[in-house]
């Protein structure tokens, strides 16, 4: 459990309705279809029919959602023309949308290790070939254990 410091340690004095990072995340990119088009795009998808094919989706849905991530700043448009063909425009992960991917490998670990199946896919380093794992450190290098984790309300 996350220790509530200060202020915060009153759960009935305050509210984080509005507030909080993780519900504002969500109100962006908690669709299903958001979060695969997230992970396309980390996998090197770069072409709308491409996403709409291997996300599942309408194409509707999918021009929906790439504009939401592109207003977000997670994707960018980059304009691209084939030979004889009408400009059109391709998505790319920006630096916002790289910082995004820990959250989608969190949740691709929680389900490796949570969910039935098979799990055959497993991230790893390319350096050395061991599975890869997300975790929380702080800004001084420690690894932070689920009980170690706190939150505290800093002056803006």
């Amino acid at each position: 459990m996350t220790m509530l410091q200060g202020r915060l340690a009153d759960r009935d004095s305050w509210s984080a309705v509005g507030e909080c990072a993780i519900e504002k995340t969500m109100t962006v990119v908690g669709t299903k279809s958001a979060m695969l088009i997230m992970r396309e795009a980390y996998y090197g998808t770069t072409r709308f029919d491409d996403f709409a094919r291997r996300v599942g989706i309408t194409k509707a849905a999918a021009a929906a959602r790439l504009a939401e991530l592109v207003d977000l700043g997670l994707l960018a448009r980059r304009p691209y023309r084939e030979p004889g063909q009408r400009s059109r425009d391709e998505y790319v992960l920006t630096e916002a949308g790289v910082e995004f991917m820990p959250v989608v490998w969190s949740m691709f670990q929680w389900g490796q290790r949570h969910l039935p199946g098979r799990h055959r896919l497993r991230l790893t380093h390319l350096g050395c070939g061991a599975d890869a794992e997300v975790e929380i450190r702080c800004t001084e290098g420690h690894l932070v254990a689920p009980e170690e984790l706190g939150m505290r309300l800093v002056r803006a």
